[in-house]
């Protein structure tokens, strides 16, 4: 079943860049940017990176992003993350990245978005991945200073395929970047958001009814409304799950109860990703590989949602269609 993980064809629609950041890494660019940071060793980080809730990760989070200071940071970033992308079999990545946290710390939003681009471009003429970015608000911010950041992000808008949201969800609900939003979709880019990882059902209800998007990150509490639910089919919404980071963030206590099957039976369409691979213990692969021994997931249900990985993707029909055929002929020799 690993093997069959391993090899198995697949997309990623729900990563941090920031939050790939590993220790090694971090370490190495603090030390090329002789920036202090409060650990003395790889393996000191690595213990800090045990989390009680959001907030607690969330810190740590943006206290590692810091180190973050050129164009070159920014490049290594994301070119060790489409290196292991390569190693996993996932043809086609949608990375997210958070310019706030970075331009609040006075570095250019030019310099953020081309250090990311450069890595994807070399990615693709390297290893044959294709990649999406996804700018995200931070959701406690203003909705003013996501304005400042969507007014900085149009010179780029080349690059840049979509609009998110995330950081601490509690108390900052989707209405709250209703205005936003809607100027982002004059701007072209396509709607998206984090909803239902800590907020409840409601927050969902607003992130389709509100913010209009067509993809919900986490999405774990849309079962506690089972009308929600129904809609959500309806529109034929996918949801891009995180196991390893529901679990590591207290969403789940336990991988054995998490929703993901529930989701399935129920006509959802749920995809399986990372989050924060660095936090959170494992890249997309070891996220597959523990759901599957947790809900004792078949083949099929693999299949499953690495096919909806691609057709829930932001890709255009044809490439869809040639991810796709490649998955099935591989499924077929597997199955």
């Amino acid at each position: 079943m690993q093997r069959f993980i391993e090899n198995l064809p697949k997309a990623e629609l729900h990563l941090h860049i920031e939050g790939t950041l590993e220790p090694e890494l971090l370490f190495k660019i603090a030390e090329r940017n002789q920036i202090d940071i409060p650990f003395t060793s790889v393996e000191e980080l690595r213990k800090a990176y045990d989390f009680d809730c959001l907030q607690d990760f969330l810190d740590i989070y943006y206290q590692g992003a810091n180190v973050l200071q050129t164009e070159q940071d920014f490049y290594d970033l994301t070119y060790a993350y489409l290196q292991k992308c390569d190693q996993q079999n996932v043809r086609h990545t949608e990375i997210m990245f958070d310019p706030q946290t970075h331009t609040d710390r006075g570095i250019a939003f030019e310099t953020v978005i081309n250090g990311i681009s450069k890595a994807c471009a070399d990615a693709q003429n390297n290893f044959g991945i294709s990649s999406y970015l996804i700018m995200s608000y931070l959701r406690h911010l203003s909705e003013e200073e996501a304005f400042k950041t969507l007014a900085q992000s149009l010179p780029f808008k080349n690059k840049i395929k979509a609009v998110g949201l995330d950081s601490s969800e509690k108390g900052n609900p989707p209405s709250k970047f209703k205005n936003v939003y809607e100027a982002s979709v004059k701007e072209g880019y396509i709607p998206l958001a984090h909803a239902g990882e800590e907020g409840d059902a409601d927050y969902i209800w607003e992130a389709l009814d509100i913010l209009k998007i067509v993809r919900i990150d986490h999405g774990n509490n849309a079962l506690q409304d089972d009308k929600l639910v129904q809609e959500i089919i309806k529109r034929d919404i996918a949801m891009t799950v995180c196991p390893l980071s529901n679990k590591a963030l207290q969403v789940v206590p336990d991988l054995k109860k998490h929703p993901l099957k529930k989701m399935m039976e129920l006509g959802l369409k749920p995809t399986v990703n990372s989050d924060d691979p660095a936090y959170f213990g494992g890249q997309v692969n070891q996220n597959y590989i523990t759901i599957q021994e947790a809900l004792k997931l078949s083949k099929k249900d693999l299949y499953e949602l690495a096919k909806n990985s691609f057709e829930y993707a932001l890709l255009d029909k044809e490439t869809k269609a040639s991810y796709l055929a490649e998955l099935e002929a591989y499924y077929k020799s597997n199955a």
